[in-house]
């Protein structure tokens, strides 16, 4: 098989590697990119069809370019993500090679970095792996495949007519469980939702997005997760122009909230009886929200419209008062079950040693224990903003500079080396 070397290899087209690209070029350092599939493929094959970004389009964007022919405070479809993305790539001249998959990453004795792909070999003495939190669904072993239901990842689903006549259970409220469930309601298909725990910011408060309260009271600058939220998702909406999620609407709309899904036996799924509790935590995020917000106003005098009316909450609706603790699919008429229950890091074709005691890379800010090998683009790689699309390109400004002054190091010892 050929041998192609480069300075710099970068695993993953999305928007992680093309943020890297960008930086690396800017600092002249030469490099590749090999995306498996097509540039930002996710965003087209592993998405529902009537997804929007979950931030506004002033926000959810690099800084190098806006997003054509939508308003800023609009919310970009799938389809004007991957046009931004393609046209991004051609801004910047990303030396970009698609249909590349890496199938193993490997040390070379002699130092450096030995890729096997699928068309050839791929020696580079640095390597930043660019492929993103979201690798492997999570689809829990609870329902058995042949209990007579479609099972299926949120990464699958697509819409409602793609699903078999009756029901449907969701199981999973963060921002993919609580949309589709959503659509599924809008679509007068019968819904249960499995609510665990979350957190439910406001959409808008006083004006202003939330996005933008995350950035003013300095949440996006959070540099670890607070204890005891290592798994709590969030739940957001961009869909219908955007607008906060509230789980009693969705109820109040004919949805079924559920506790946490539990064990499955003879055709009934236990539910923990955990529902009230979620939701009044998530409650007590939102209005905390709110309050940080009013705080922050009153501190800089910011002359913000007042939303006395955003702290109200509605009364529990009879599926809080009185749960549902049992839930037979059949006799509920639940013909489909939708996972949407997240996504595991996948390091299978990463052949080094360079992962903690629970399997995730190991490193500081992105740069890992072993030299010349990156990361970008996971959860909290520097801080609460690094998988998002303007956190990530921060953060390969930081390992561009990482791996330009790595090489000019190298450089120098070589040419001292070499003498006069």
């Amino acid at each position: 098989m050929s041998i192609t070397t480069v300075e710099t290899l970068i695993i993953g087209g999305g928007q992680a590697g093309l943020a890297m690209s960008e930086h690396l070029g800017k600092r002249g350092v030469s490099h590749l990119i090999v995306e498996r599939q097509r540039i930002a493929e996710r965003w087209r094959s592993e998405r529902w069809d009537s997804l929007v970004a979950n931030g506004p389009a002033w926000h959810d964007r690099f800084p190098g370019m806006t997003f054509a022919g939508i308003e800023a405070d609009s919310f970009a479809t799938k389809h004007q993500i991957v046009d931004y993305f393609e046209a991004y790539a051609q801004q910047i001249a990303a030396p970009i090679r698609c249909g590349v998959e890496v199938k193993s990453l490997r040390e070379k004795a002699d130092g450096g970095f030995r890729a096997e792909t699928s068309e050839g070999i791929i020696e580079a003495a640095q390597v930043v792996v660019a492929t993103g939190p979201f690798q492997r669904p999570i689809v829990p072993a609870v329902i058995p495949a042949d209990a007579g239901v479609v099972q299926m990842h949120s990464s699958a689903y697509r819409n409602p007519a793609a699903l078999p006549q009756g029901a449907v259970l969701v199981i999973g409220a963060g921002s993919s469980g609580s949309q589709i469930a959503d659509e599924l309601a809008r679509a007068r298909r019968q819904v249960y939702l499995s609510v665990g725990p979350h957190n439910r910011p406001p959409r808008r408060y006083r004006g202003r997005d939330f996005v933008w309260w995350l950035g003013a009271l300095g949440e996006w600058d959070a540099k670890v997760v607070s204890p005891g939220t290592e798994h709590v998702t969030i739940a957001v909406s961009g869909a219908r122009g955007g607008h906060t999620v509230d789980f009693r609407e969705l109820a109040s709309r004919g949805v079924t909230l559920l506790g946490n899904a539990g064990t499955y036996q003879d055709g009934t799924l236990q539910v923990a009886p955990n529902l009230a509790k979620n939701i009044a935590n998530g409650d007590a995020n939102y209005l905390s929200v709110l309050k940080d917000a009013d705080a922050y106003v009153r501190e800089k005098g910011l002359d913000l419209p007042e939303e006395p009316e955003a702290h109200m909450i509605a009364a529990d609706p009879p599926c809080m008062t009185h749960p549902v603790l049992e839930l037979n699919l059949a006799a509920a008429g639940i013909t489909s079950v939708i996972w949407a229950t997240g996504y595991a890091m996948d390091f299978g074709w990463l052949e080094i040693d360079v992962f903690d005691a629970k399997g995730r890379p190991a490193h500081e800010r992105g740069v890992s224990m072993v030299p010349g090998l990156y990361f970008v683009g996971l959860s909290w790689l520097s801080r609460r903003a690094s998988p998002f699309i303007w956190g990530v390109w921060h953060d390969a400004e930081y390992l561009a500079g990482q791996i330009a002054g790595r090489i000019a190091r190298r450089s120098a010892v070589g040419a001292a080396v070499a003498g006069p």
